[in-house]
């Protein structure tokens, strides 16, 4: 951390002792790979890291509380139906009573008494039904407001703000998914990693707002390119991931090729100004999931065909099988 220039605080604490530990595979890959690239490590660079990988998101604060109100409603409703079911019971016993005493009644009087006083039961009795209808309508509708809210939730907690595709969350569930797919059907699972050729200094020189306008349009681009049980998210930074189960290694590269080409040949303008920006363009890594390996191993082939196509021109797409043939060479 001092070698780093990193402030010494809890959170940047707990990242850099787990990243020394080597307890997280997928932080310690991050890191390594800002490393790699020079990455300062600022305090937005820290925050970003502890948010990830450590932190409880504003999401999830929503969803506990979401998920709090919706028990505290089922416990009101519960209360209701305990206080109505006392009374009925209440009801059926005074309503017994009154049986009893109307077979006792002596004259027409008692009589008389004996049904005033049913009458009034019964009529406080439906007033504490319609009273009970009346809260559990409520509280039926306000459960139901917050189930959706939970599921809106839920869903902005599996989607990446800036671009709206799929975070890191989503992804690696999806992936944990797909891969138990692959094994149980025996059909192949290719993925793609996706990077954004120089985007620090693409950011250094027109700007943050300029450099998310062109995340967007790359997460733009890989959504409109993919369909049916194909996913494509935000791996990170200026990092994609594409799952695209059902598909050979070759199936891959070829929507991988047509992802780049598509984004290579966009005029990309600066709203502010309409000035005309330097072209961009993507590398790509591409791997085969391999029945029984570990997700760790199957993601790392990907990143190193990626950091293979980065290191030999960028603008390029790269499989984990011609890694081999290049060591061989």
């Amino acid at each position: 951390m001092t070698e780093k220039d990193i402030p010494s605080t809890p959170q940047n604490y707990t990242v850099w002792y787990t990243y020394v530990g080597g307890r997280e595979p997928d932080l310690k890959r991050a890191i390594d790979k800002m490393i790699g690239e020079g990455t300062e490590f600022s305090s937005f660079e820290n925050a970003e890291l502890f948010e990830k990988f450590f932190g409880f998101t504003k999401e999830g604060a929503r969803i506990q509380e979401a998920s709090e109100q919706i028990d505290n409603s089922v416990k009101e409703v519960s209360t209701f139906l305990s206080e109505a079911a006392e009374g009925t019971e209440s009801f059926k016993s005074n309503l017994e009573n009154s049986l009893d005493q109307i077979s006792d009644a002596g004259s027409a009087e008692d009589l008389k008494g004996v049904v005033g006083a049913l009458q009034a039961e019964t009529s406080e009795m439906l007033n504490r039904s319609r009273k009970l209808e009346e809260r559990l309508k409520s509280t039926t509708s306000e459960i139901d407001a917050l189930r959706r809210n939970l599921e809106e939730v839920r869903r902005e907690a599996m989607t990446d703000a800036l671009t709206g595709i799929a975070n890191r969350k989503y992804f690696d569930i999806h992936l944990r998914t797909s891969v138990l797919h692959s094994m149980e059907s025996g059909t192949p699972l290719t993925i793609l990693l996706v990077d954004i050729d120089h985007f620090k200094k693409f950011n250094d020189n027109y700007g943050h707002q300029t450099g998310d306008d062109v995340l967007r349009l790359v997460a733009h681009t890989l959504a409109s390119n993919i369909k049916g049980r194909y996913t494509a998210a935000r791996y990170g930074g200026e990092e994609f991931g594409v799952i695209l189960p059902d598909t050979t290694l070759d199936t891959g590269r070829a929507l991988g090729e047509k992802i780049r080409t598509s984004i290579s040949t966009k005029r990309f303008r600066k709203k502010q100004t309409g000035e005309e920006l330097s072209s961009i363009t993507i590398s790509l890594g591409i791997a085969l999931y391999r029945p029984g390996e570990a997700l760790v191993d199957f993601i790392q082939r990907a990143d190193d065909a990626l950091y293979h196509a980065k290191r030999t021109g960028r603008n390029k797409s790269v499989l984990e099988t011609e890694l081999a043939t290049s060591a061989a060479e």
